[in-house]
Parts: structure tokens; sequence; C-alpha cells
């Protein structure tokens, strides 16, 4: 199955045109779950493959205290696996049809409130070329409820900084039109006149915005280090992460009324239900206001 799971991997990339991020999650599942099926299952052929071994994997995931959310991309991605292997005929049943999806406890995302952002970010002192990177990383990734794929993903060529937006290629290639805040526009031009200029290496293409001390582009984790690197040094005891600075930019402004179709169409949310679990959060927060406030909400006042 080694060879049906190389033509999937084209399959994801040229047909379903899915982001870089998103096809190596795929790719790598469906190579756990096929090795799972030849040494657990002894199957090395799609047709052989049955309801009770996608459902025998699934209790191994369970065993091995997988997340509801993490079994939940494993099932989409076996899903789409069988889906392709009924349609180029190396199966004519798709055996996970039946599976039913895992249940997933619904937490709500940790955020960081205002004064927190304000503190975490205002703790950058503008020294040298590398605070000045950082605190425009951390600044813009805020300012615009950016994923980090996006943030290290853009280029020069996406700011039209003139007009207050830039350009955001987000999940499955989409591009959309993102407003860019004041601050974080005068962010970016000093980045960009006293800070990127250091990092560029003349014989590497510098399109991308965010560059590294060799030239290349940031990545996802080197942007994780820094943010906790910055969030420890400013004093912030959350487990703060880049996805973080989304959740608190959506939740923000959806305390301050703004409507939540708009909060979608700046998230880049395909569905309206995926926004909607920042009106829980304001909800929790809310009622944590009126216990602390009201002076009948709690027992033996």
């Amino acid at each position: 199955m080694d060879e049906v799971v190389k033509e999937y991997e084209y399959y994801l990339t040229g047909e379903l045109r899915l982001s870089k991020n998103t096809c190596s999650n795929y790719t790598r599942d469906i190579k756990n779950y096929v090795a799972y099926l030849k040494k657990y299952c002894f199957v090395e052929d799609p047709k052989d493959i049955t309801v009770e071994n996608i459902r025998d994997y699934f209790s191994s995931l369970k065993r091995r205290n997988l997340q509801g959310t993490s079994r939940a991309r494993n099932l989409t991605a076996i899903r789409s696996f069988h889906k392709f292997m009924v349609l180029e005929k190396y199966t004519n049943i798709n055996a996970s049809e039946l599976i039913d999806s895992p249940k997933q406890e619904k937490k709500l995302p940790v955020i960081l409130s205002i004064s927190e952002v304000e503190t975490l970010i205002e703790a950058i002192e503008l020294k040298t070329p590398k605070d000045i990177r950082e605190r425009t990383m951390i600044e813009l990734a805020y300012s615009c409820g950016l994923r980090v794929s996006e943030l290290v993903d853009l280029e020069t060529s996406d700011l039209h900084l003139d007009m207050g937006f830039i350009k955001i290629l987000g999940k499955g290639n989409k591009e959309r039109i993102v407003p860019v805040g004041e601050i974080a526009i005068d962010m970016l031009n000093i980045y960009l006149k006293d800070s990127r200029p250091t990092y560029v290496n003349a014989k590497k293409h510098n399109r991308y915005l965010f560059l590294n001390r060799l030239g290349d582009k940031m990545t996802r984790n080197m942007f994780n280090v820094i943010l906790k690197e910055r969030a420890k040094a400013a004093g912030i005891t959350k487990k703060v992460h880049p996805h973080m600075l989304r959740h608190s930019f959506a939740s923000h402004l959806l305390e301050t009324g703004t409507d939540l179709r708009f909060i979608q169409e700046l998230l880049g949310h395909e569905n309206i239900s995926t926004t909607e679990i920042y009106t829980h959060i304001n909800n929790q927060k809310l009622r944590e206001i009126y216990l602390n406030a009201h002076p009948r909400s709690k027992k033996g006042k």
C-alpha cells in the first residue's frame, strides 16, 4: 500500500490543492494508519480493509490517550484516503463510511486580556533590529488575527500599507484582504527601514517579509519560541502560543461589539460555527463578572 499512499500524497497537493501544512498532517496520519494495518491487521491490499480494522485502529488511538480533536483529524484523513482509493479503483468499498466521528470535548480557547497583550508588546524595547522584528511580528499577528503559517508566509508584495491592508493566503490557498491597524503599520514601516535590511542576504531570494539571521524565511517554530520567550520576559504566566494571539484578536473584537460575520471574514473561517466559539468565551467572561459583582450571586452572602 506504500505506492497508494504516495499517489494519495500527489492527490492532496495536485488535485485538492490543500495547504502544505494540511497535506503534511494528512500524509503523516495515513502513513501511521497504513503501518498499523500492516503490523496488527496483516492487511496489505486496500480491498482487504474492513470496518473492524478501522475501529481497531481508533481504539488504539484512544488507548494512547490521543485527544478527541486529534482522533477527529485522523478520521477526516482516513475518510479522504478511502474516498481516494475508491475514486482510483484500488477498492470498490469505502469502509470508512460506517465509522462514527469521535466525541470531542468542547474546550474554550485560553486568551490573553487586552492589558496582557499590551504588556507583552510594550515590554519589547526597540533597541536592536531583532527587537524591532519580533515586536512587529507579534503586533501584526494580534492586529490582524493571523494564523502563524499566514504570518511567516507573508511576502513583501502582500503589503499595501498606503491603503491600510495586507493580502493573506489562508487555508486551502484562499486569499483574503485584512485591514491593518495604525500601530501595526507604523511598526511595519520601522521594521522595513531599520530591521529587515540587516537580515537580507544578497545571495538568497528575499521575497518573504520576516527573515531569520541567515536571510531565510522565519519558521513557525522560530516564532513560537520567540513568543514564549517574550511572554516570559513580560511576566505573563499563561502558556502563550501563537494561536492565542488569534483567539485574543477575535474575542477582543467581539467584546467591543463587532459583528460576528465581520470577525468570520477577518479570520478567514469558512463556516460561522467556527467563529461562534468566541461568543462562548464572552458569555463565560460575562458570568465571571456577574458572579464577582452581584451581591446575591453566591451562596453565603
